[in-house]
Formats: C-alpha cells, sequence, structure tokens
C-alpha cells in the first residue's frame, strides 16, 4: 500500500476514534510495525497527529485515558538509549552476593542484560529476560514457573508464589506513574507487584519518563512504597515534585546509546 494512502487511511480512523495503537495501524493497513513508527513520524512532523507513547492521536486528542500496554518485542526497542541509561544507573544499586528479583518489561529486560554476569541471583518470571540469562549470564538465575501468558511475557502459577520467599531488592517497571502509585492496567501484573513487593526489602521502579504521563486504571503499588525511582532526562519539574513530596528517592539516568 502506498504511502500516502496508509496515512490518509490513519488519518481517518484517527477522526473517528481520537487514538490508534501501533498494532491497530498495523492491522488497519497490513504494514510492519517499523513502517507504522515511520508514518507516525511523518504524521507528527506534518502537524497532523501527535505521536505519544503506543501510538499517535488527534491533533486534539488525548490519550492519557487509554494507555496501551504494547507487546513485548515492539516496547523493547522504543526509546532505547532512555532504557540503557536507566539499566546502568540502576545496575550501580545492586550490591554483589545479593538476591534480587526482576520484573517483566521492557527497562527491567535492559536491566537484566546489564547485570547478566553479575554476583547475584536473580529471580524473575519473565520470559525473555530468563531466556536471555539462560544463554548470555552467568548470574545465579531462579526462574518462576506455571503457565505461559505471552503478554506480558511471564510464567505464573497462583499456586506456586512463595510466601517464605524474601529478596534484598526488587525491580520493577510500570505502564505508568502517578501520585497514586505504580499503574498498571493487566490484572495479573498488579497482582504479581504486590506480591513481590511484599517479598523484598526495598522496591526500585525503573520507568523511562514517557510513564508519568500514562494514567492506567488499576494501582499495583502505592508510591510509598517505592523505595527510589530510576527515570531518565525527560522528566519534568511538576513529576519530580510528586516523587519528592512522596519522600521517594531518584535517580536520573543520562540516556546510554549504544556503540
Amino acid at each position: 500500500m502506498e504511502e500516502k494512502l496508509r496515512l490518509d487511511i490513519v488519518l481517518d480512523a484517527l477522526g473517528r476514534s481520537q487514538f490508534l495503537s501501533v498494532n491497530e495501524i498495523r492491522d488497519l493497513v497490513g504494514v510492519s510495525a517499523a513502517t507504522v513508527r515511520r508514518d507516525i513520524d511523518k504524521l507528527a512532523r506534518s502537524g497532523r497527529a501527535n505521536k505519544v507513547y503506543g501510538g499517535v492521536t488527534a491533533p486534539n486528542g488525548d490519550h492519557r485515558h487509554r494507555s496501551v500496554a504494547l507487546p513485548f518485542v515492539d516496547n523493547r526497542d522504543i526509546e532505547v538509549a532512555a532504557k540503557r541509561g536507566i539499566a546502568a544507573a540502576a545496575a550501580g544499586l545492586v550490591r554483589d552476593g545479593s538476591q534480587i528479583i526482576v520484573h517483566a518489561g521492557s527497562t527491567c529486560f535492559h536491566f537484566g542484560v546489564r547485570i547478566a554476569t553479575r554476583n547475584v541471583r536473580v529471580t524473575t518470571h519473565s520470559m525473555p529476560l530468563a531466556a536471555y540469562l539462560g544463554e548470555h549470564g552467568t548470574c545465579q538465575l531462579t526462574v518462576g514457573g506455571g503457565d505461559l501468558h505471552r503478554e506480558p511475557g511471564l510464567l505464573y502459577d497462583a499456586g506456586k508464589l512463595d510466601g517464605e520467599f524474601f529478596a534484598q531488592q526488587f525491580f520493577v517497571g510500570a505502564l505508568g506513574v502517578g501520585p497514586e502509585g505504580i499503574l498498571e492496567s493487566h490484572p495479573l501484573l498488579v497482582r504479581f507487584v504486590q506480591h513481590f513487593a511484599d517479598r523484598a526489602n526495598e522496591v526500585v521502579l525503573l520507568v523511562d519518563s514517557r510513564k508519568f504521563e500514562e494514567r492506567p486504571p488499576s494501582v499495583a503499588l502505592p508510591l510509598w512504597r517505592v523505595a527510589r525511582i530510576v527515570t531518565d532526562t525527560g522528566l519534568t519539574d511538576t513529576h519530580r515534585t510528586m516523587i519528592e513530596d512522596a519522600g521517594v528517592q531518584l535517580t536520573i539516568a543520562e540516556p546510554e546509546h549504544a556503540p
């Protein structure tokens, strides 16, 4: 399908729904996600649409009422430099010889890659991260069991969540962050965050600055339960004040580009 026709189709659909995710556009025009993102960039540069996290809105649209959890393979490759910077800063918080929990999500994946060869024991229910650490890591690895939920890429069995398990740190991502705390839309992620937060001495939230604009419907963990937030230099003064007022420690990480 020619580019002009694709863009016209997207604009027509935006006139009806005000927001379209990358996957919705991909299905609508029948091209790859990479082509969709290039089309979104062109629409944004021309002022005919707004590029937002997860997709695109009409010029006067408000995407914050519809937070979209992208597939891991798509989300992993968005804002990579920011996520690598966050991962590097978070790795500096890990103590050798400690036991940590690393949750699912793309930022946590980049963090897991960073500590793959550290002298730590990593517990994770994330299939992508477990696969990477199994192949490339030398850290001790414990993988949670249960059924595979392909989105969000978790192994889960409610009966196998160990109530006697404890760790020094829990590194967790989020679909959104607000004054309420860590926000999610998937009930499985809400359950996981709550379970492992209760079994760690310290909760460390790893999120790029875009997540502070998202408003998913469910509070997975109150903000006061988070010991530290690691984010990037795009954090606004308003959100910085929100974090400081909640008494949460803050680390701002510079983007890290690939060699």
